[in-house]
């Protein structure tokens, strides 16, 4: 198990049992802790696509490389 807080979760409506909140809580948290480990896991793997798109489009032009366009 993990040993940060559960989450703070509020039941606005219905009158659920014990066992039903646990249940929830227990799903919940089981989906965050996994979300946690896929985000820790792409890290690990190398730069994100975000990372990955900041690259340079082309490499620079020459200097004096338009001299001998015709306009």
């Amino acid at each position: 198990m993990n040993d940060h807080q559960p989450p703070d979760i509020r039941i606005l409506s219905g009158d659920p049992t014990p066992n039903e909140i646990a249940a929830v809580t227990a799903v919940l948290s089981a989906a965050l802790d996994e979300l946690a480990g896929q985000t820790l896991q792409s890290n690990e793997n190398g730069p994100s696509a975000w990372q990955r798109s900041q690259r340079a489009i082309r490499k620079p032009l020459p200097f004096g490389a338009w001299r001998n366009v015709d306009l």
